[in-house]
């Protein structure tokens, strides 16, 4: 039987602005339901790291990237449309 995959996800935000917030709880909720136990986030504050949003090509934010398993999906907004993320980023819905 072959084991679930694990989803790694990265997620850029801008400080406390709404939007980011938003993104973040939105992103734990969907993993915590749709991905128990079967995912990491990163969350990359731009405005404390922004040499390294600059190096990774991050315009705005909030933006999400799934980096495994393949293919690598990006979503930019808070992702409070749950079906289009999910679709998006290709999770069992």
């Amino acid at each position: 039987m072959t084991k679930p995959a694990h989803y790694k996800f990265r997620l850029y935000v801008a400080g406390d602005a709404p939007n980011s917030l938003q993104a973040v709880a939105n992103l734990r909720a969907l993993c915590r339901e749709h991905l128990p136990e079967r995912h990491e986030i990163e969350i990359i504050d731009v405005l404390h790291e922004p040499k390294r949003a600059l190096a990774d090509d991050v315009l705005l934010t909030p933006l999400l990237i799934k980096l495994s398993p393949s293919p690598v999906r990006t979503i930019i907004g808070n992702l409070s449309q749950l079906e289009t993320a999910l679709l998006t980023l290709g999770l069992p819905g």
